[in-house]
């Protein structure tokens, strides 16, 4: 803390000085907003890092709000499906098989969610120019990353149920109904 000190009374001395030096040369100039180099820099940035990081944490929200729901509706597919489960198993499916089935039905949903959003992404980069700082619009390691970000947690909000899909009992199921 005292060096922050020293460092702080060097800093509001110079200031003096290059006001001095300002007036010496011109009287008439006024001198004004001392700041450092970095301070102006990150108050130049300020908003737009705060608009990034409001975007981000939406984002976040929105990938969870995502997963659940992707794990809600697939959850419930696969409790209406029981008794049909529980006869393919009866009739020689495997675990396997119903694992594939539940969830390749939640990422075809995936799969068409995330085509319609790259292609929006594509469409509208003047409203997303706005927003970005220091990236491109059609940044390649971003429309690599987040798709197969998406993909990976869909993936694993597919296999929760299908886990459980696996474990039907094929006789529980047929006297269900």
């Amino acid at each position: 803390m005292e060096r922050w000190e020293h460092f702080s009374n060097r800093l509001s001395g110079l200031a003096a000085a290059i006001r001095n030096q300002a007036q010496a040369i011109d009287p008439n100039e006024p001198v004004y907003q001392l700041t450092r180099m970095d301070e102006r820099l990150s108050n130049s940035v300020a908003e737009r890092r705060f608009q990034t990081l409001l975007l981000g944490l939406f984002a976040g929200i929105a990938l969870v709000i995502a997963t659940v729901g992707i794990y809600g509706v697939i959850s419930y597919a696969v409790s209406r499906r029981m008794h049909e489960i529980g006869v393919r198993m009866a009739l020689g499916a495997q675990r396997s098989d119903v694992l594939q089935m539940v969830i390749w039905r939640g990422m075809r949903l995936t799969l068409s969610g995330v085509t319609l959003g790259l292609a929006a992404a594509f469409a509208l980069p003047r409203v997303l120019k706005n927003l970005l700082f220091e990236v491109s619009v059609t940044d390649p390691l971003t429309f690599a990353v987040i798709p197969l970000l998406l993909i990976l947690v869909a993936l694993l909000a597919c296999y929760i149920p299908a886990r459980r899909a696996m474990k039907v009992d094929p006789m529980v199921a047929l006297r269900y109904e």
